[in-house]
């Protein structure tokens, strides 16, 4: 006879073994990024608005804020300090001149791209290390994940 618990001693050891080990993963990658970035890095909350508004070009204080969890004022505070440091650009909406849609100036976009080529060279690197079967399950999970994250973080994606 089978114990009923299992699955949720399972469930329980996944979800415990991934709050622990995601930080962790996302701590040691933004570390090894940051001692090989030529530039300063920016704060998180500038970083995942960048990140937001180069995969969805053209969005609204509004949307960025619901996207990423965040109040619109303090969405709102970030555009304008990204906007004084010349990392965006708000452009306003043709017809209705209250909405600003927001852009990445070429100097975001190509520091973007470098911090994103950097992390994939890291994470391709430790991957090496690691055996066939444990490439094989990262490569299997990459949809659970994604499944995961659009559960807990409507917004992502």
């Amino acid at each position: 006879m089978t114990d009923s618990s299992t699955p949720s001693r399972d469930i329980d050891r996944v979800a415990a073994g991934l709050a622990a080990c995601l930080p962790a993963l996302h701590r040691a990658l933004d570390r090894q990024v940051t001692a090989r970035y030529p530039h300063p890095k920016p704060p998180e909350g500038q970083l995942a608005l960048l990140r937001f508004v180069a995969q969805h070009e053209g969005t609204t204080v509004r949307e960025a804020a619901e996207a990423l969890l965040m109040k619109p004022n303090n969405v709102s505070a970030l555009v304008s300090q990204l906007t004084e440091q010349g990392d965006l650009e708000r452009r306003r909406d043709s017809g209705d001149k209250r909405i600003a849609h927001l852009h990445l100036t070429a100097t975001a976009r190509e520091r973007i791209s470098e911090v994103r080529d950097l992390e994939t060279a890291f994470i391709r690197h430790a991957l090496t290390s690691l055996t066939e079967g444990q490439q094989g399950a990262l490569g299997s999970a990459l949809d659970a994940l994604d499944a995961l994250t659009r559960h807990l973080h409507p917004g992502a994606r």
